[in-house]
């Protein structure tokens, strides 16, 4: 971890983040180790949203941690194909995805990586990108027939991202893998983001939403589950939808080497940094 005097780090950390007393007591909690950052393309679709997560990155950088970020495009990808006219339809929340779609996902998703690449870059901050024609670390195989070109990860190529990290570089992933035969499978960003966290053995995987995290029946945050309470909470229908899937993942994260997995609110102000350098953390914590 770098050494940083107090003086500059007042002039990285952002005077509406966390406090330089709370940062200095956290500087050493992630020591050279893995942080996986997975952010929602319905977050990152808002430009001042996406101006702060460009920043807290930089930030993260800054300070010497290192973060790895895996990003979606969700609307990104609506939006495109409603202009070209090619319906979309979905099964368990994950789209159905035939060839002209395939091209059409693969096409935003790169576009949209090399903008966060550009966006860093801008903010003097060396980044990598990371997708199915450049770099793919993502072995895949067919998710279903029913679901066409949608793929689950079976390799990750953990190389590729320890090789450009001791270059100094942010790895910058787009959810695409590829099968034997150099096919492109679009793949759900939180189960690549949760693949990846696996392999690697990251501290964490953030996971940043469009919700606050894991509410109860009264609205309010829970701030930590674990695999009993979350059984409890299917149950009772608190958890629901398409928020189980999600959840699920996390715990299967947790349980495979991932210290901790959180769920964060995309839409606050420096959520990141609050999680990783404050006191009181932000979202929901979800451990084994």
């Amino acid at each position: 971890m770098l050494e940083i005097k107090e003086e500059e780090l007042k002039k990285i950390l952002p005077s509406d983040g966390p406090s330089i007393n709370e940062v200095k007591r956290y500087l050493d909690k992630y020591n050279d180790e893995y942080i996986v950052i997975k952010c929602g393309g319905s977050v990152l679709v808002d430009k001042n949203l996406f101006d702060i997560f460009i920043k807290d990155i930089v930030t993260l950088n800054k300070i010497g941690f290192i973060p790895i970020i895996v990003h979606g495009g969700g609307k990104r990808i609506n939006n495109k194909l409603n202009k070209l006219k090619i319906k979309s339809n979905f099964i368990n929340g994950l789209r159905v995805t035939r060839q002209e779609t395939i091209d059409v996902v693969e096409q935003v998703l790169i576009e949209f990586n090399k903008e966060i690449i550009e966006s860093l870059k801008q903010q003097s901050c060396n980044s990598q990108t990371i997708n199915s024609k450049e770099n793919n670390i993502i072995t895949a195989i067919q998710e279903n027939t029913e679901l066409g070109f949608v793929g689950k990860p079976t390799k990750i190529n953990k190389a590729i991202i320890d090789k450009i990290v001791n270059e100094k570089k942010v790895p910058v992933i787009a959810p695409l893998g590829l099968d034997d035969n150099n096919q492109t499978y679009n793949i759900n960003a939180d189960t690549a983001a949760g693949s990846i966290a696996k392999e690697i053995k990251a501290r964490r995987l953030i996971i940043i939403s469009d919700v606050e995290g894991v509410l109860d029946n009264n609205k309010k945050l829970i701030p930590e589950i674990n695999s009993s309470s979350i059984k409890d909470l299917i149950d009772n229908e608190t958890i629901t939808g398409g928020m189980i899937p999600k959840i699920n993942n996390c715990l299967d994260v947790a349980s495979n080497g991932v210290k901790g997995v959180v769920i964060i609110d995309g839409r606050k102000n420096h959520s990141i940094l609050f999680e990783l350098l404050s006191d009181k953390g932000s979202g929901t914590l979800i451990r084994k």
